[in-house]
């Protein structure tokens, strides 16, 4: 891993990274083109306008989760420089592995004096943010979904009570504590504040809720029946498919495994023509915010160098 880090430090290697991580982007993209225009063909211009919305509000809800544990880590972070920084570490976790958004985010906070600890950190824990608030969504919304619907996956409703614990303040130090101490890292510098924690996980809970809107709006264009019970299952499914996705490290941004639980959710509701278009539906609008935001990420990263070159090659008067 250090040797790893070492690499990325060489602004070639951080371009020959970005530039793997946008292509297999884009090829996400291109592969599922047709079905895309076929889904387009189906829904209504403001079905899609409004999972297209819907898309973006849940990346940007998803990055306040990140910088609101990063500034409770000590280093805040500008609107604008938060969106720099995560917009192009994301595209990282379309290459497999499921580590290299997180690298990249060390190396490009390093740049703007956010120590690369630090940012490993608030990643790492934004993550777990996401993955204990994601299945604690997922486990309540499927207590709201039909009964018919619900099927095998009644079994959730177990954890939902455990899973909200851990986002419990003094459970989530513990575990993040414990896990620090597994993997043989230092431990956090100061406990996460029951306030910061407490308000990631708010934007994570809505962010989750918002990806729901999103799938539902897809499916309710498909022939899904418009009602709260079908909102709460969408949103159950995707958040429980993004958990699952992302627990499968070795293909890019859950490729695949976060689509079949999609389909095995949404299968009992939907014909399995309609359901394949949503999902792969989904996938597309979220990668085409993903590379959205990266642009944005890659030009305000581009201004703000140009800004520091200026300053320094300003010359110095006196008196």
């Amino acid at each position: 891993m250090k040797r790893i880090v070492g690499a990325l430090r060489s602004p070639v290697t951080r371009w020959v990274f970005l530039g793997v991580a946008l292509a297999i982007a884009v090829y996400a993209v291109w592969a599922n083109w047709a079905d895309l225009v076929l889904a387009a063909e189906e829904l209504s211009p403001l079905t899609i306008a409004g999972a297209t919305v819907a898309s973006f509000v849940y990346v940007w809800l998803t990055l306040l989760s990140w910088r609101r544990i990063l500034t409770d880590l000590g280093s805040h972070l500008p609107l604008g420089a938060a969106t720099s920084l995560f917009g192009v570490s994301q595209i990282g976790k379309y290459i497999p592995g499921g580590v290299w958004n997180i690298v990249a985010a060390a190396e490009l906070g390093a740049d703007r004096q956010i120590p690369r600890r630090r940012s490993v950190t608030a990643m790492t824990v934004a993550v777990l943010v996401s993955i204990a608030s994601g299945a604690a969504v997922g486990c309540v919304a499927f207590a709201l979904a039909p009964a018919e619907v619900l099927g095998v996956w009644r079994w959730a409703l177990w954890g939902a009570p455990l899973l909200m614990v851990l986002l419990v303040p003094a459970v989530m130090n513990r575990v993040i504590a414990w896990i620090f101490r597994l993997t043989r890292r230092e431990p956090l510098e100061h406990p996460l504040t029951a306030r910061g924690l407490t308000a990631s996980v708010g934007w994570a809970v809505a962010s989750w809720l918002v990806a729901g809107l999103q799938v539902w709006l897809l499916a309710t264009g498909l022939g899904l029946p418009m009602s709260g019970q079908t909102l709460a299952l969408a949103v159950g499914g995707y958040a429980l498919a993004w958990v699952v996705g992302f627990l499968v490290v070795f293909v890019p941004a859950g490729a695949g495994a976060r689509e079949a639980v999609l389909l095995l959710v949404l299968g009992g509701s939907l014909g399995s023509g309609a359901v394949l278009m949503v999902v792969l539906a989904s996938r597309a609008l979220l990668t085409v915010v993903d590379l959205t935001l990266a642009g944005v990420g890659i030009a305000l990263e581009r201004h703000h160098k140009r800004g520091r070159v200026e300053l320094t090659d300003r010359p110095t008067t006196l008196g």
